[in-house]
């Protein structure tokens, strides 16, 4: 149901950006020294531990607005980034899908963006409280074989590092983007823009950096409605909806859209970087300020008249349907938050290193308004619904010590302990002016705090020249408290709250790896982990009910049991490496976050564990320079992936499915050409088949609202350095203007222009 658009006008700007610099190529070189703090360039992770590594170098050829891009490529990961600025950017690494969000842990500095107090769209990290500016490198980790991470890590670990200024600097950047999007009965243009601005220096020992960046941005509509069967005896005549089926191949009357939604996000930075002889500390504050609104809701339907019908019971030729007054009603959210961490890392003897993270993430305010109508209908009175959280975040401290020159030479060893505590409410109220928040009575409250206390030990050996060996253990005690949700008894004056009782466990994760090197370009390597992932807030305590959405928490869930593999086959070749990897997973009371959406749009939510889940896969990496033809880089990944529901004891009927949101195939490629030292051009390719949304496997449509769509999408980037330290750039994303959707549709082509600037 998407149009695609002419390409002419949106690439001929890119050929004259092409053409213009190739006439002003400059062959001069231009190095720019990035600092990571700490200098270290890579984690100490066993070598048998699958690894990725980016630099800045590594990122040229992807259109970056925001943080979670820079990653978008990697082997294995997706990203579900639905628009530019989206805040439900989830991301799903390997044998986990994008909704299992506590399968993955991002650190950057150190500290976590991670969201362990939330699933699904809702899980997604705070990629915002880092911009994509300020990025040094990434390193990602493929899967629970370090006894460092959690077993949140049953997908993988992003590491970001960020640039520690070393002299005076000052940096700008601008991005501007647009698509044209067109779907059902919607045909617009949604734009926006991004403008960072960073200043640093160093006085003596100590390094500043300040940061602002802000994320402007228009997204197409994200859900479409269509209406239930009425039983009226009333109805009104319509026109305008539009018949198609929904991603069960049944045929609905689609009456309307959520229209364009706005963010905006302000981001403030304070790093403070301060060096005490061999001693280094960093100070990271981070502020986030944002707002979504959902203003202008898109109804199809019109009467005999031609005026725009917002609710009641309809007939259009011979669909008879009801549209609630709800679903076209408008909202608003704005949302701020805090984040400090301090990063301390020095020696304490010859060979011993200590490094020590704390951080406190806050949620100072997050507060979304719905109206139970859409302004414009004769219904409409003000009165709405508010979700307001209270006292919601977590704190965190780790200690570490890294023990580099053991007696047995080639021996390391890291130990430590981490303490980790998180806390959510939430609070569910009508309000008579929803744009007000006044508050009228609870609608329901629900909440709890979780708290994860380990010590853990890796042991890495390089034996000889040929063979090395890891070795790990983690030991975890997870504990739940002062859960509630409510049940109100009519009877009483109070709103009602149950408690839910106390929970605990302990659990022993033990890791191992093993290499071996029979000559400088081959290696192979195996590891071997066990994780468990134990159960997050909103899984065992966020039970509510709101009028688009019923929650239904699970206070008794069991930890996730998972065992992982993964067999390593690398090859230096001239330039790079190649790189197989075979990774298997079984994971046991996979907690499953199943949503099911009734006719009318009421959105039903449980969290129901499946008996077990068994995960294989075969990846091929070829990271490759001067491949084929000199200045030519080539950034290519391709993974096979059978993930299948092997036990399931209260619904037998799924075992044997393949597991919702995990294609059999996914591919990327990044090719970089590096015309002169200041210009280059790029492609970027993403591939995906298609997959299933749910257990069953009954949504098999494709190409509407609500499948899961394989997609086929290509971009290109060109950026051009002037000697002055001016940069320009021009970017396409979906060149083709494929139609996809991941339940909620990809966006359309979209077109990039950059300005940057360092002086």
């Amino acid at each position: 149901m998407l149009q695609r658009k002419p390409l002419a006008r949106d690439i001929a700007a890119v050929l004259a950006l092409t053409a213009a610099c190739a006439t002003q190529a400059q062959n001069e070189a231009v190095i720019e020294e990035v600092v990571v703090w700490g200098e270290q360039t890579q984690s100490r992770a066993s070598t048998s531990h699958p690894t990725s590594l980016l630099t800045q170098q590594d990122i040229v050829s992807i259109n970056v607005a925001s943080t979670e891009d820079v990653v978008k490529f990697e082997p294995s990961l997706v990203i579900r980034r639905r628009f530019i600025g989206d805040s439900n950017g989830t991301m799903g690494m390997r044998g986990s899908n994008m909704f299992q969000t506590s399968r993955s842990m991002v650190f950057a500095d150190g500290v976590p963006l991670h969201y362990l107090l939330q699933s699904r769209w809702n899980g997604a990290p705070r990629w915002t409280m880092v911009s994509a500016s300020e990025i040094a490198q990434v390193e990602v980790l493929y899967g629970p074989f370090s006894a460092e991470f959690s077993g949140n890590s049953m997908g993988g670990v992003v590491l970001i590092e960020s640039a520690i200024p070393q002299e005076r600097e000052f940096h700008f950047d601008s991005s501007f983007f647009t698509q044209d999007f067109s779907a059902y009965g919607f045909d617009d243009t949604v734009n926006g823009h991004k403008a960072f601005l960073s200043y640093g220096d160093k006085f003596g020992d100590t390094s500043v950096y300040l940061s602002y960046n802000r994320l402007d941005s228009e997204s197409q509509p994200q859900t479409f409605y269509f209406g239930s069967n009425s039983s009226a005896a009333t109805v009104a005549a319509v026109s305008g909806g539009i018949v198609g089926n929904d991603e069960r191949s049944v045929s609905r009357l689609w009456f309307g859209d959520t229209g364009v939604q706005d963010t905006l996000t302000d981001n403030y930075k304070l790093k403070i970087g301060q060096d005490f002889g061999e001693w280094q500390a960093l100070l990271n504050v981070a502020y986030e300020d944002r707002f979504n609104g959902s203003n202008s809701p898109n109804s199809y339907l019109r009467n005999a008249a031609g005026n725009t019908v917002w609710s009641g019971n309809v007939v259009q030729n011979g669909w008879k349907n009801n549209v609630p007054a709800a679903r076209m009603g408008v909202s608003e959210q704005e949302r701020d938050s805090l984040s400090l961490g301090l990063r301390l890392r020095g020696p304490v003897a010859e060979g011993v290193v200590f490094e020590a993270n704390l951080n406190q993430f806050e949620i100072l305010r997050d507060e979304n308004r719905l109206s139970l109508a859409n302004p414009a209908d004769p219904v409409y009175t003000g009165a709405g619904e508010v979700t307001k959280f209270g006292d919601t975040g977590w704190k965190s401290a780790e200690a570490k010590l890294f023990f580099d020159e053991l007696p047995l030479e080639g021996l390391g060893l890291i130990v430590g302990a981490r303490h980790d505590a998180f806390e959510l409410n939430m609070d569910v109220f009508s309000a008579r002016n929803h744009n007000a928040g006044d508050f009228n009575r609870f609608s329901s409250r629900s909440g709890g705090e979780t708290s994860m206390d380990a010590l853990f030990a890796q042991l890495n050996w390089d034996i000889n020249s040929r063979w090395d060996a890891g070795l790990g253990v983690r030991w975890e005690a997870f504990d739940s408290a002062s859960g509630y949700f409510s049940r109100d008894v009519a009877s009483t004056p109070q709103f009602d709250l149950v408690a839910v009782p106390k929970t605990s466990r302990r659990e022993v994760s033990p890791k191992f790896s093993v290499g071996y090197q029979p000559s400088e370009t081959w290696r192979f390597a195996w590891a071997l982990g066990k994780a468990y992932r134990f159960p997050i807030v909103e899984e065992l305590f966020s039970q509510y009910s709101a009028y688009n959405a019923v929650s239904v928490a699970n206070p008794e869930l069991q930890p996730e049991d998972g065992l992982h593999q993964n067999l390593m086959i690398e090859r230096q070749i001239a330039g790079g490496y190649l790189r197989v990897n075979v990774f298997q997973e079984s994971i046991k009371d996979v907690v499953e976050s199943q949503s099911e959406t009734l006719p009318g749009g009421l959105t039903v939510r449980t969290f129901i564990p499946v008996d077990e889940i068994e995960t294989v896969g075969i990846e091929f990496i070829a990271n490759v320079d001067d491949v084929l033809i000199p200045n030519l880089d080539m950034r290519f990944n391709l993974v096979n992936t059978d993930s299948e529901i092997v036990k399931n004891r209260p619904d037998p009927s799924i075992e044997g499915n393949v597991y919702p949101r995990m294609p059999e195939w996914r591919g990327n490629l990044l090719l970089t050409y590096n015309f002169s030292s200041r210009w280059n051009a790029g492609l970027n390719y993403q591939y995906a088949s298609d997959s299933f949304g749910r257990n069953d496997n009954v949504d098999r449509e494709d190409g509407v609202y609500g499948a899961q769509d394989g997609f086929s999408r290509v971009g290109l980037k060109s950026d051009y350095n002037f000697a002055s330290g001016l940069k320009l750039g021009l970017g396409i994303d979906n060149l083709t203007d494929e139609v996809a959707y991941v339940a909620h549709p990809w966006p359309g082509r979209t077109l990039y222009a950059n300005v940057s600037y360092d002086f």
